[in-house]
């Protein structure tokens, strides 16, 4: 009997001092650059190359965005200028003389991309495009965003224009925590303009075919190459995700998904309190051994 008590309980001590571990695998991504960032603390879960600065292409108006809706009132009637209407690339098809609503500008920022609608804003909101360039820069030191310059709203190709997919996620943690208008537009699958008689359909795939995506921002420039940032939520726990140059962005961000969220159930892993015990249960266990040979409690 004294044996066999012996017997299990050193199979127990080996039991609990042997914590089974998976090993830690890299998950394979197409992007030059990438972060995974928890949203409630900001640390970093995973990062590649994560402070290159990099031309960020239309995942900028993210910035645009927060700035506006900071700065003034979403209702605000705005009146699209020439050089608005004409800008190049992406649009929402305004014309000179329109006007729009401010929020319904930053719709067709988010959900279509409309560079237009970036210039208007800037335009707008401070003043001219380089007048609102100066308020991202701002913005951006405040946040504590080192490795980033902004020159434009819209992101089209421009010296000094760049920034680095740690920095993005920064950015994007602010916005989605403090400001509920832009956590809403960014989450938006579709918009019906006020003065439009169709939807604004979210360019973001991942909000339409993933059920943790709460929200994102894609982005292209044949420098850039893809660029998206997204965010996520499963039990409880929001996580950022910053791709760029990423030519399987999509797979990526959910390859990135399951490892970050993993990595956060592991951290609270119930196992870890019991590891804590460990040395009340080697306490106990040489207490049981001494008293089957007579010898009196110690402890350790």
């Amino acid at each position: 009997m004294k044996n066999a008590l012996m017997i299990i309980l050193v199979f127990t001590l080996l039991f609990l001092t042997t914590v089974p571990s998976e090993t830690e695998v890299t998950p394979s991504i197409s992007a030059e650059n990438a972060v995974v960032l928890d949203m409630d603390t900001n640390e970093i879960i995973f990062e590649k190359n994560a402070n290159q600065q990099k031309n960020i292409a239309s995942i900028t108006k993210i910035m645009t965005a927060i700035v506006a809706l900071e700065q003034e009132e979403i209702k605000d009637r705005v009146l699209i200028s020439r050089n608005a209407a004409m800008k190049e690339g992406s649009s929402i098809y305004t014309k000179p003389g329109d006007i729009y609503t401010l929020e319904d500008l930053i719709y067709g920022l988010m959900l279509r991309s409309g560079n237009d609608a970036a210039t208007a804003i800037a335009e707008h909101v401070g003043g001219s495009v380089k007048g609102f360039a100066f308020l991202m820069n701002q913005k951006a030191t405040w946040i504590g965003m080192n490795n980033s310059s902004f020159q434009n709203p819209h992101g089209l190709d421009e010296e000094n224009h760049y920034s680095t997919a740690y920095d993005m996620a920064l950015l994007t943690s602010y916005a989605m925590s403090t400001n509920s208008d832009f956590r809403k537009i960014f989450g938006t699958k579709k918009h019906l303009p006020e003065n439009i008689n169709y939807y604004w359909f979210n360019k973001n795939k991942m909000l339409m075919t993933n059920d943790y995506c709460t929200g994102g921002k894609t982005g292209f420039t044949k420098s850039a190459g893809r660029t998206l940032v997204t965010t996520a939520e499963r039990n409880g726990e929001q996580i950022v995700v910053v791709t760029l140059n990423a030519s399987s962005d999509w797979q990526d961000h959910r390859t990135l998904y399951d490892y970050g969220f993993k990595a956060l159930e592991d951290q609270s892993d119930p196992i870890d309190e019991e590891i804590l015990d460990f040395p009340q249960f080697i306490e106990s266990y040489f207490d049981v051994i001494h008293r089957m040979h007579g010898v009196r409690q110690w402890s350790i």
